[in-house]
Parts: C-alpha cells; sequence; structure tokens
C-alpha cells in the first residue's frame, strides 16, 4: 500500500493528490520564477523527496494574511494590497515542508525547513500554471484549503522538474 503522497510537476506546474497510486486530484501551482534549486537564498523551488512538516492555519479565514507563519489578524484584500506593495503574500494555509535527503534538501545550505518552503494560498488572481513565486509552491487559497484538509503531516512529497534525474547540492543536473 502506497497510501497518500503529493507530486509536484515542475514543468506542468501542477500539484497531484494520489492515493494509492491513483489520482484524485490535481490543482495548477506556480513554483518559482528562478526555476528549480536548493541552496538557500536562491528564489529556486527544491526538488527531490520532502514531507510535510507542518501544517498551519486550520480553522483560519480564507485569506488570512501568515507573517513568520503566524496571522497577523490581516485579511487580505485589494486594498491591504494597496497598502503593502511588494509584499510575498503568504494566505489562507500553510503545508510547511522539510528535505528527506541529506546533502540534497536537508541540512547545510540546501536544507528545506531552513528555506522556509512551503505550499501556501496567494491572492487570488495571480496566475497559476507559470512560474512566479520566490521558492515557495503557491496555489489559490480554494486548493490550498482542499489540499490542507486531505493530508497530515508526515505526507510525502516529491518535487519533479521533469528534467535531471538527480538532484546535486549546487542544483546542477551534470
Amino acid at each position: 500500500m502506497q497510501g497518500t503522497r503529493l507530486h509536484i510537476d515542475i514543468a506542468l506546474q501542477q500539484l497531484r493528490l494520489v492515493h494509492d497510486g491513483a489520482t484524485l486530484r490535481s490543482y495548477p501551482v506556480s513554483t518559482a520564477l528562478n526555476g528549480v534549486g536548493e541552496v538557500h537564498g536562491s528564489g529556486c523551488t527544491p526538488r527531490g523527496h520532502h514531507r510535510v512538516r507542518a501544517k498551519v492555519g486550520a480553522g483560519c479565514a480564507p485569506g488570512t494574511v501568515f507573517v513568520g507563519r503566524r496571522a497577523t489578524g490581516e485579511i487580505y484584500s485589494p486594498a491591504l494590497a494597496a497598502a503593502h506593495p511588494g509584499r510575498d503574500w503568504i494566505l489562507s494555509r500553510i503545508l510547511w515542508l522539510t528535505g528527506c535527503e541529506p546533502g540534497i534538501n536537508r541540512g547545510g545550505a540546501v536544507d528545506t525547513l531552513r528555506r522556509y518552503i512551503y505550499l501556501h494560498g496567494c491572492p487570488d488572481g495571480l496566475p497559476m500554471g507559470v512560474p512566479a513565486s520566490h521558492g515557495c509552491v503557491r496555489m489559490t487559497n480554494a486548493d490550498v484549503i482542499d489540499l490542507f484538509d486531505r493530508v497530515a503531516v508526515g505526507t510525502p512529497v516529491h518535487i519533479d522538474d521533469g528534467v535531471s534525474t538527480s538532484v546535486h547540492p549546487a542544483g546542477a543536473v551534470p
């Protein structure tokens, strides 16, 4: 029995919720504008095997604003966005990832957890299906809330760029 897992396909900009080998749901996502890579400060989405380390935001209203994984008490609105131009909005729910591969996405300068890589909601209207994030995996608010309710802490997450067959700490493909 394979259980529940998530598969994020960077090339397709798609997240699939899989249970026992069958796709239950498919969601459009937006990964990093800077592409794939594992190094801290790169602004890239890390590849490889991960797990959901923590779930943040259970019971919060759609559009709840998070900073440092804490609800600010704000609900996203166009007026709030206008008051904070350029803010990287983390909304509704957070699934915080941790890497499972030492030297690749766990530990040192390639640690997914310490890079604060999340699956999270973003302002409605931001495009899905195109890379635009700062490294995280953005989802619509409705989709991240739906996914949040379907997965548990510890759920495996595989992030695949569809190109490389192995991942290296510097993000280079041999």
